[in-house]
Protein backbone atom coordinates (compact mmCIF):
# COMPACT_ATOMS: atom_id res chain seq x y z
CA UNK A 1 0.00 0.00 0.00
CA UNK A 2 1.38 3.41 -0.95
CA UNK A 3 2.21 5.58 2.07
CA UNK A 4 0.05 8.68 2.33
CA UNK A 5 2.03 11.84 1.73
CA UNK A 6 1.94 14.29 4.61
CA UNK A 7 2.14 18.05 4.07
CA UNK A 8 5.56 19.64 4.28
CA UNK A 9 6.00 20.53 7.95
CA UNK A 10 7.58 23.93 8.59
CA UNK A 11 8.30 25.45 11.99
CA UNK A 12 10.08 28.71 11.15
CA UNK A 13 8.13 31.78 10.13
CA UNK A 14 10.56 32.94 7.45
CA UNK A 15 10.53 29.54 5.72
CA UNK A 16 6.73 29.35 5.49
CA UNK A 17 6.64 32.96 4.35
CA UNK A 18 9.15 32.15 1.61
CA UNK A 19 6.94 29.31 0.36
CA UNK A 20 3.86 31.57 0.24
CA UNK A 21 5.75 34.37 -1.49
CA UNK A 22 7.16 31.94 -4.06
CA UNK A 23 3.68 30.60 -4.79
CA UNK A 24 2.37 34.10 -5.36
CA UNK A 25 5.26 34.85 -7.72
CA UNK A 26 4.07 31.89 -9.76
CA UNK A 27 0.56 33.41 -9.87
CA UNK A 28 -0.81 30.67 -7.63
CA UNK A 29 -3.67 31.49 -5.26
CA UNK A 30 -2.70 30.82 -1.63
CA UNK A 31 -5.27 29.68 0.93
CA UNK A 32 -4.70 29.73 4.69
CA UNK A 33 -6.53 27.65 7.32
CA UNK A 34 -5.48 28.71 10.84
CA UNK A 35 -6.14 26.06 13.52
CA UNK A 36 -5.09 25.08 17.01
CA UNK A 37 -4.80 21.44 15.98
CA UNK A 38 -6.81 18.49 17.34
CA UNK A 39 -8.38 18.55 13.89
CA UNK A 40 -11.94 17.32 13.39
CA UNK A 41 -14.34 17.36 10.46
CA UNK A 42 -15.10 21.04 11.04
CA UNK A 43 -11.46 21.95 10.42
CA UNK A 44 -11.24 19.56 7.50
CA UNK A 45 -14.26 21.17 5.83
CA UNK A 46 -12.31 24.45 5.89
CA UNK A 47 -9.35 22.68 4.31
CA UNK A 48 -11.55 21.22 1.57
CA UNK A 49 -12.97 24.66 0.83
CA UNK A 50 -9.47 26.11 0.69
CA UNK A 51 -8.45 23.36 -1.72
CA UNK A 52 -11.47 24.14 -3.92
CA UNK A 53 -10.73 27.86 -4.05
CA UNK A 54 -6.93 27.93 -4.03
CA UNK A 55 -3.88 26.42 -5.73
CA UNK A 56 -1.73 26.16 -2.60
CA UNK A 57 -3.17 25.37 0.83
CA UNK A 58 -1.38 26.13 4.11
CA UNK A 59 -2.75 24.98 7.47
CA UNK A 60 -1.35 26.33 10.69
CA UNK A 61 -1.30 24.34 13.93
CA UNK A 62 -0.60 26.42 17.01
CA UNK A 63 -2.26 26.40 20.43
CA UNK A 64 -2.16 30.15 21.03
CA UNK A 65 -1.50 30.86 24.72
CA UNK A 66 -2.50 34.52 24.63
CA UNK A 67 -6.17 33.77 23.95
CA UNK A 68 -6.58 31.58 27.04
CA UNK A 69 -7.54 33.05 30.40
CA UNK A 70 -5.74 32.12 33.65
CA UNK A 71 -8.33 29.48 34.58
CA UNK A 72 -9.02 28.09 31.11
CA UNK A 73 -7.91 24.83 29.51
CA UNK A 74 -4.59 25.77 27.86
CA UNK A 75 -2.61 22.96 29.48
CA UNK A 76 -5.16 20.24 28.75
CA UNK A 77 -6.02 21.45 25.26
CA UNK A 78 -5.42 18.39 23.01
CA UNK A 79 -2.21 18.35 21.01
CA UNK A 80 -2.23 15.69 18.29
CA UNK A 81 0.30 16.82 15.70
CA UNK A 82 1.00 13.44 14.10
CA UNK A 83 -2.70 12.68 13.65
CA UNK A 84 -3.30 16.22 12.39
CA UNK A 85 -0.59 15.88 9.76
CA UNK A 86 -2.05 12.56 8.61
CA UNK A 87 -5.50 14.12 8.23
CA UNK A 88 -4.07 17.06 6.32
CA UNK A 89 -2.09 14.70 4.13
CA UNK A 90 -5.25 12.81 3.20
CA UNK A 91 -6.60 16.10 1.83
CA UNK A 92 -3.35 16.89 -0.01
CA UNK A 93 -2.56 20.02 1.99
CA UNK A 94 0.71 21.47 0.74
CA UNK A 95 2.20 22.92 3.91
CA UNK A 96 1.62 22.73 7.67
CA UNK A 97 3.07 25.54 9.74
CA UNK A 98 3.48 24.38 13.35
CA UNK A 99 5.68 26.86 15.20
CA UNK A 100 6.79 26.70 18.81
CA UNK A 101 5.57 29.22 21.34
CA UNK A 102 9.05 30.77 21.31
CA UNK A 103 8.90 31.20 17.53
CA UNK A 104 5.84 33.46 17.72
CA UNK A 105 6.24 34.89 21.21
CA UNK A 106 9.98 35.29 21.75
CA UNK A 107 11.39 36.61 25.00
CA UNK A 108 10.53 40.28 25.38
CA UNK A 109 7.39 40.11 23.20
CA UNK A 110 5.11 42.98 24.25
CA UNK A 111 3.03 44.10 21.24
CA UNK A 112 -0.67 43.24 21.10
CA UNK A 113 -3.57 44.18 18.83
CA UNK A 114 -6.52 46.00 20.41
CA UNK A 115 -9.68 44.22 19.20
CA UNK A 116 -12.40 46.09 17.27
CA UNK A 117 -15.71 47.16 18.81
CA UNK A 118 -17.49 43.98 17.65
CA UNK A 119 -15.41 42.13 20.27
CA UNK A 120 -16.86 43.96 23.28
CA UNK A 121 -19.96 41.88 24.00
CA UNK A 122 -20.48 38.15 24.58
CA UNK A 123 -17.08 36.42 24.52
CA UNK A 124 -15.42 39.78 25.13
CA UNK A 125 -17.29 40.12 28.41
CA UNK A 126 -17.01 36.48 29.45
CA UNK A 127 -13.35 36.02 28.54
CA UNK A 128 -11.45 39.28 29.13
CA UNK A 129 -8.33 39.46 26.99
CA UNK A 130 -9.41 36.56 24.76
CA UNK A 131 -9.90 38.58 21.61
CA UNK A 132 -6.71 40.53 22.18
CA UNK A 133 -4.93 37.20 21.88
CA UNK A 134 -6.98 36.18 18.85
CA UNK A 135 -6.43 39.38 16.88
CA UNK A 136 -2.73 39.39 17.74
CA UNK A 137 -2.06 35.82 16.60
CA UNK A 138 -4.21 36.10 13.48
CA UNK A 139 -2.54 39.33 12.40
CA UNK A 140 0.85 37.71 12.98
CA UNK A 141 -0.13 34.73 10.85
CA UNK A 142 -1.50 36.95 8.08
CA UNK A 143 1.72 38.97 8.13
CA UNK A 144 3.83 35.81 7.99
CA UNK A 145 1.74 34.07 5.34
CA UNK A 146 0.51 36.50 2.63
CA UNK A 147 -2.49 34.39 1.66
CA UNK A 148 -5.15 35.50 -0.79
CA UNK A 149 -7.92 33.97 1.37
CA UNK A 150 -8.04 32.82 5.00
CA UNK A 151 -10.83 30.42 5.98
CA UNK A 152 -12.64 30.44 9.33
CA UNK A 153 -15.63 28.50 10.65
CA UNK A 154 -18.98 30.06 11.50
CA UNK A 155 -19.16 28.13 14.80
CA UNK A 156 -16.91 30.84 16.22
CA UNK A 157 -19.10 33.54 14.71
CA UNK A 158 -18.01 36.45 16.88
CA UNK A 159 -14.38 35.52 16.33
CA UNK A 160 -14.98 35.62 12.57
CA UNK A 161 -16.55 39.08 12.79
CA UNK A 162 -13.68 40.27 14.99
CA UNK A 163 -11.12 39.04 12.47
CA UNK A 164 -13.03 40.49 9.52
CA UNK A 165 -13.26 43.88 11.24
CA UNK A 166 -9.61 43.80 12.26
CA UNK A 167 -8.54 42.97 8.70
CA UNK A 168 -10.69 45.76 7.28
CA UNK A 169 -9.59 48.34 9.84
CA UNK A 170 -5.88 47.55 9.43
CA UNK A 171 -5.97 47.18 5.61
CA UNK A 172 -4.95 43.53 5.64
CA UNK A 173 -5.05 42.42 1.96
CA UNK A 174 -6.37 38.92 2.74
CA UNK A 175 -10.02 37.99 2.24
CA UNK A 176 -11.51 36.53 5.43
CA UNK A 177 -13.89 33.78 4.29
CA UNK A 178 -16.64 32.59 6.66
CA UNK A 179 -17.53 28.91 6.18
CA UNK A 180 -20.62 27.04 7.47
CA UNK A 181 -20.64 25.26 10.82
CA UNK A 182 -20.21 21.49 10.55
CA UNK A 183 -22.46 19.38 12.78
CA UNK A 184 -22.80 15.77 13.79
CA UNK A 185 -25.99 14.08 12.54
CA UNK A 186 -27.65 14.81 15.89
CA UNK A 187 -27.06 18.55 15.44
CA UNK A 188 -24.18 19.13 17.86
CA UNK A 189 -21.66 21.56 16.40
CA UNK A 190 -18.24 19.95 16.03
CA UNK A 191 -15.69 21.20 18.54
CA UNK A 192 -12.40 19.94 19.93
CA UNK A 193 -13.98 20.31 23.37
CA UNK A 194 -16.77 17.82 22.63
CA UNK A 195 -14.41 15.01 23.60
CA UNK A 196 -14.68 16.18 27.21
CA UNK A 197 -18.43 15.40 27.30
CA UNK A 198 -19.76 12.23 28.92
CA UNK A 199 -22.55 10.34 27.14
CA UNK A 200 -25.18 11.97 29.37
CA UNK A 201 -23.64 15.42 28.92
CA UNK A 202 -23.59 15.04 25.17
CA UNK A 203 -27.31 14.34 25.20
CA UNK A 204 -27.81 17.42 27.36
CA UNK A 205 -25.69 19.50 24.98
CA UNK A 206 -28.11 18.81 22.13
CA UNK A 207 -30.44 21.37 23.71
CA UNK A 208 -28.05 24.05 22.45
CA UNK A 209 -28.66 23.29 18.78
CA UNK A 210 -32.34 22.62 19.54
CA UNK A 211 -32.74 26.11 21.00
CA UNK A 212 -31.20 27.54 17.83
CA UNK A 213 -33.65 25.46 15.78
CA UNK A 214 -36.42 26.97 17.92
CA UNK A 215 -35.18 30.49 17.15
CA UNK A 216 -34.98 29.82 13.43
CA UNK A 217 -38.47 28.29 13.48
CA UNK A 218 -39.94 31.30 15.28
CA UNK A 219 -38.48 33.66 12.69
CA UNK A 220 -39.73 31.53 9.80
CA UNK A 221 -43.23 31.74 11.31
CA UNK A 222 -43.05 35.53 11.33
CA UNK A 223 -42.03 36.29 14.91
CA UNK A 224 -40.08 39.57 15.00
CA UNK A 225 -39.93 40.16 18.78
CA UNK A 226 -36.41 39.02 19.63
CA UNK A 227 -37.01 39.00 23.41
CA UNK A 228 -39.71 36.38 23.03
CA UNK A 229 -37.41 34.22 20.95
CA UNK A 230 -34.55 34.61 23.43
CA UNK A 231 -36.87 33.60 26.28
CA UNK A 232 -37.85 30.46 24.41
CA UNK A 233 -34.19 29.62 23.72
CA UNK A 234 -33.31 30.01 27.40
CA UNK A 235 -36.28 27.86 28.43
CA UNK A 236 -35.10 25.09 26.11
CA UNK A 237 -31.64 25.12 27.69
CA UNK A 238 -32.96 25.20 31.24
CA UNK A 239 -35.44 22.41 30.55
CA UNK A 240 -32.47 20.22 29.58
CA UNK A 241 -30.86 20.93 32.95
CA UNK A 242 -28.25 23.41 31.76
CA UNK A 243 -27.80 25.72 34.73
CA UNK A 244 -24.75 27.81 33.85
CA UNK A 245 -25.49 29.97 30.80
CA UNK A 246 -22.97 32.67 30.01
CA UNK A 247 -25.24 34.22 27.41
CA UNK A 248 -28.16 33.48 25.12
CA UNK A 249 -29.08 36.40 22.93
CA UNK A 250 -29.84 37.71 19.45
CA UNK A 251 -27.75 40.47 17.93
CA UNK A 252 -27.23 42.29 14.66
CA UNK A 253 -25.26 39.96 12.38
CA UNK A 254 -22.69 42.63 11.51
CA UNK A 255 -22.24 44.77 14.61
CA UNK A 256 -23.36 42.26 17.30
CA UNK A 257 -25.29 45.10 18.92
CA UNK A 258 -28.65 44.30 20.59
CA UNK A 259 -31.69 43.72 18.39
CA UNK A 260 -35.25 44.20 19.64
CA UNK A 261 -37.09 43.68 16.35
CA UNK A 262 -35.83 41.69 13.37
CA UNK A 263 -35.24 44.24 10.60
CA UNK A 264 -31.90 43.07 9.21
CA UNK A 265 -30.05 39.75 9.38
CA UNK A 266 -29.38 38.79 12.98
CA UNK A 267 -27.48 36.05 14.77
CA UNK A 268 -28.60 33.96 17.73
CA UNK A 269 -25.66 33.23 20.03
CA UNK A 270 -25.26 30.82 22.94
CA UNK A 271 -22.47 30.05 25.39
CA UNK A 272 -23.31 27.50 28.06
CA UNK A 273 -21.58 25.03 30.35
CA UNK A 274 -22.43 21.35 30.11
CA UNK A 275 -20.71 19.72 33.05
CA UNK A 276 -17.26 21.32 33.11
CA UNK A 277 -17.24 21.91 29.35
CA UNK A 278 -18.05 25.32 27.90
CA UNK A 279 -19.74 25.15 24.50
CA UNK A 280 -20.69 27.89 22.05
CA UNK A 281 -22.96 27.85 19.02
CA UNK A 282 -24.93 30.24 16.83
CA UNK A 283 -27.40 30.51 13.99
CA UNK A 284 -27.92 33.22 11.39
CA UNK A 285 -31.51 34.47 11.37
CA UNK A 286 -32.26 35.82 7.92
CA UNK A 287 -34.55 38.78 7.48
CA UNK A 288 -36.76 38.19 4.47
Amino acid sequence: MMEMKKPTLITSWYEIRAEAVQARKQNLKVGLVPTMGALHEGHLSLVRTARDYCDVTIATIFVNPTQFGPHEDLNKYPRTLDDDLARLGALEVDFAYAPSKEELYPEGFSTFVEPPSVAKRFEGECRPGHFRGVTTIVLKLLNIIPAHIAFFGQKDYQQCRVIQSMAQDLNVPTLIQLCPTVRDPDGLALSSRNQYLSTAERTQALSISKSLDDAEGEVSRGQTDMRRIVDRMRNTLEAAGIEKIDYVDIADAQTLEPVAQLQNDAVALIAAHVGITRLIDNRILSHR
